[in-house]
């Protein structure tokens, strides 16, 4: 693929999510979270982050090594397809009984199982499309995986929409309502992305061959590992605090991160974009013995300059940002998103930094990292949760997210030779100064309301990329072309 084929693909995708997915998450899971109040919420997150600790038995890293592998043979496609399938659908059956195993044995009772039940429901469904999208993005078919990986997200708009703000009920809104129209949006975006998959396999009766499974098995345990232990400690913190907590504040505490933590998974969609696209290329690529240097170059230029970017405005107007969302808690969201945004920087990198050693097969380094790192994790949140409660998990977070990246940066220029002279840290260094100081400035000394000192904010920060070239205008004329 040439660089301006993947400016343009990245660029698509980057629109169409940033059309749909902001309004998701920002509009209706915030609306929602209101509606509820951060005690529901709360619940309802630290039941979601807990279903996604077990990720690795629904998915066995059959997601990913699917993507590089087709990626890499795509002929394997219609005889792959119905075997993993199947696969799939036993790993279904073995994640229910799982989650609701050790929920019971932590303690979930009653209306915790039921929520449980469909959240968990919703976990399947979510990872059998991540599973069709892989195929899709392993054909090279970028625009109509740009499409599908909104789809679930728009309908879930039109559907929770309705339900908050159409007035076609008089009941109070309730979080089931939520989980409910999750089940149908997914349902409906499996079927699109399967119709898609079929015309490129074509249709054959889904079968078990066990020595082909046993050979999938061992071949994608090294994904499914890495993908559970950068999960957990992804995840974890919300999950402790509601177990760790006294049963009168642990609800609120969870709710009071989960606000913080939304607005930093918004912003991870972008960079967790990057690596849809990137896996699939650079497993090709690096097979073909193609220079990847262009591509990790400009990656690490456009990520560097959206996580900089996004974590220094919102940290200068941290407050005027969560009071235009937050009705609840807003002095505790506060505290515990100033240090939680500038896990961005690092958890961007890390898409990057991490899918280049996951497409070179360096998934050893991978699991050793995650490894480590959840283990730091698990020790500061013991710590720091009983003392500083959401607070304690934002610092244990930032901690975490920050060794991850600096060790996979170190083990992607050891392994992949990726020459530290082609990233230019000292100019990523002085637009982080400028910057801040641009947007101190016109937060403290401007009476600018918040929305216009946002977009001052981020015309500087546009302005001082082209300045000091971290964003390079030739390729963006590519673009153009």
């Amino acid at each position: 693929m040439k660089q301006r084929d993947f400016v343009f693909n990245i660029c698509l995708l980057v629109f169409l999510n940033l059309l749909v997915k902001p309004f998701w998450i920002l509009g209706v899971d915030i609306g929602v979270q209101n509606r509820v109040g951060s005690d529901v919420y709360g619940l309802y997150f630290s039941i979601f982050s807990f279903t996604m600790l077990f990720n690795m038995v629904l998915d066995m890293g059959t997601t990913n090594y699917n993507n590089r592998n087709i990626a890499r043979h795509s002929e394997r496609l219609a005889d792959q397809f119905p075997n993993i399938v199947t696969l799939r659908i036993m790993l279904g059956v073995a994640y229910f009984i799982s989650v609701f195993a050790v929920s019971l044995i932590i303690g979930y009772r009653g209306y915790h199982l039921k929520l449980l039940f469909w959240i968990a429901l919703n976990q399947f469904l979510n990872a059998f499309l991540l599973y069709l999208r892989s195929n899709i993005s392993a054909l090279m078919m970028f625009k109509t995986d740009s499409v599908i990986s909104v789809l679930d997200k728009l309908l879930m708009i039109i559907f929770c929409g309705l339900l908050l703000w159409g007035d076609i009920t008089d009941s109070p809104f309730r979080i089931e309502w939520f989980v409910w129209c999750q089940t149908l949006s997914y349902s409906i975006a499996i079927l699109v992305a399967t119709a898609v998959v079929l015309r490129k396999a074509g249709f054959r009766r889904p079968h078990f061959d066990w020595h082909e499974t046993k050979d999938i098995v061992r071949k994608s345990f090294p994904f499914a590992l890495v993908t559970l232990l950068m999960t957990c400690y992804y995840r974890l913190d919300s999950v402790m605090l509601e177990r760790l907590l006294p049963e009168n504040v642990a609800a609120l505490q969870s709710g009071i991160y989960a606000a913080a933590f939304r607005l930093l998974d918004t912003l991870a969609i972008i960079p967790y974009l990057f690596s849809v696209i990137l896996l699939p290329l650079f497993s090709k690529m690096l097979k073909e013995k193609q220079d990847i240097l262009p591509i990790v170059r400009t990656s690490f230029l456009l990520l560097s300059f959206f996580s900089l970017s996004a974590a220094i405005i919102l940290f200068v107007f941290r407050e005027p940002v969560i009071n235009l969302f937050y009705k609840n808690n807003v002095v505790e969201s506060v505290g515990v998103f100033k240090l939680i945004i500038f896990g961005l920087v690092p958890l961007s990198l890390t898409y990057l930094f991490g899918t280049l050693l996951t497409a070179n097969g360096n998934l050893k380094y991978l699991n050793i990292i995650a490894a480590a790192c959840l283990i730091v994790n698990v020790v500061m949140n013991l710590v720091l949760i009983p003392r500083f409660g959401a607070t304690g998990s934002a610092v244990a977070s930032l901690v975490t997210q920050a060794a991850v990246c600096l060790l996979q940066f170190v083990f992607a220029v050891r392994s992949v030779g990726v020459p530290l002279s082609s990233l230019p840290f000292v100019r990523t260094a002085a637009f982080s100064g400028l910057l801040y100081l641009s947007a101190y400035s016109l937060h403290r000394f401007s009476d600018l309301p918040t929305a216009y000192g946002l977009t001052a904010a981020f015309a500087c920060a546009v302005v001082l990329s082209l300045l000091l070239k971290l964003v390079n205008v030739k390729e963006l004329q590519l673009l153009r072309k």
